[in-house]
């Protein structure tokens, strides 16, 4: 079962900008994976998801190769299984097999330009612990971020198996999917075609500062936006907890995620504890939500929509902390 809490409409039924997505999905990636048809319950998220992830990963000039890395990367510094296995499988359509294995072991790449790539990556889990910041463009730092993002959805609402019996955890297996996806992989993609997709107000045009004119600032600006608004389901005090618990926190992994999400809701408005568990634990150890908390929170908002529109929120707020670091060094 590749769901956790609930089961999206199937593929074919999507309408509207659902379909959009989806269309977008067939002709430019891998079609609509999980990942995104667990967002499709809000098409607003799963647009700006989408494109955030299309614009920094698969269009414009960085190299492919940089990008899935530092897919992988952040993947591994986030405990994300799922696209830890993912990217090492494209690393393998993209002709990298002994790089996508060292990636899949644990291993430092031997090219000196990889392994720093990897060491920045890793490092802003916990960007005012290592003083991180990024020298590098808007795709390659987009990737990132579509990534802490990206990770913290799929730990919370998927199962960490991309096959049965976690078979994508074979070299074998790897190898003959990348061949597989390897045309896919390999085909150039044109910059900012997902931007249409966008539900695009006026705050969410304002591209951040390190992503220059590059159509990845809108698609973030979007994103943000977008996933800020699973906030509202929350009230103002619980909302300050999430937020001040991301900064003073700074991506430090709770030792027993449970037990410390109970002590810093207690202060909470008795509606919103379960609530800001949840937002908490998909910020810091999303895999950590538990069918328990999902039904508590059900009690009062049954919709499938409302726990992604939750989930998402807390993702972002921890996704927006890495990104603040960077609007810090373009002051």
């Amino acid at each position: 079962m590749t769901y956790r809490f609930f089961n999206p409409t199937p593929t074919r039924a999507a309408t509207g900008p659902t379909a959009a997505v989806y269309q977008q999905l067939r002709e430019d990636f891998l079609g609509p994976l999980p990942t995104f048809q667990a967002l499709s319950a809000v098409p607003e998220v799963l647009a700006a998801t989408w494109a955030l992830m299309r614009e920094a990963l698969l269009a414009g000039d960085a190299p492919r190769v940089d990008r899935e890395l530092v897919a992988a990367a952040v993947s591994q510094a986030n405990r994300c299984q799922f696209c830890i296995d993912a990217h090492v499988l494209l690393l393998h359509a993209l002709g990298e097999p002994g790089l996508a294995e060292a990636v899949a072991r644990g291993d430092t790449p031997s090219e000196p330009r990889h392994a720093e790539l990897v060491r920045w990556a890793q490092a802003s889990r916990n960007p005012r612990a290592a003083d991180w910041t990024s020298p590098y463009g808007a795709e390659i730092t987009g990737t990132l971020l579509a990534f802490h993002f990206i990770n913290r959805v799929v730990s919370a609402l998927l199962h960490p198996d991309l096959l049965p019996g976690g078979l994508q955890r074979s070299a074998v297996v790897r190898s003959v999917g990348g061949r597989l996806y390897a045309k896919a992989a390999r085909e150039p993609k044109e910059p900012g075609r997902s931007l249409p997709l966008l539900d695009t107000d006026a705050d969410a045009t304002v591209a951040p500062a390190w992503a220059g004119d590059s159509p990845v600032g809108v698609a973030y600006a979007s994103l943000r936006n977008a996933a800020a608004r699973g906030g509202e389901l929350l009230g103002d005090v619980a909302r300050q907890t999430v937020t001040a618990t991301v900064r003073w926190e700074d991506g430090r992994f709770p030792v027993r995620p449970a037990d410390w999400a109970i002590d810093l809701v207690r202060d909470v408005p008795g509606t919103d504890r379960i609530g800001t568990r949840i937002a908490l634990l998909a910020a810091f150890a999303p895999s950590a939500i538990s069918p328990g908390d999902v039904a508590l929170w059900r009690l009062s908002h049954p919709a499938d929509a409302d726990l992604v529109r939750l989930v998402a929120y807390g993702a972002v707020t921890a996704t927006d902390h890495v990104a603040r670091a960077l609007a810090s060094a373009h002051l």
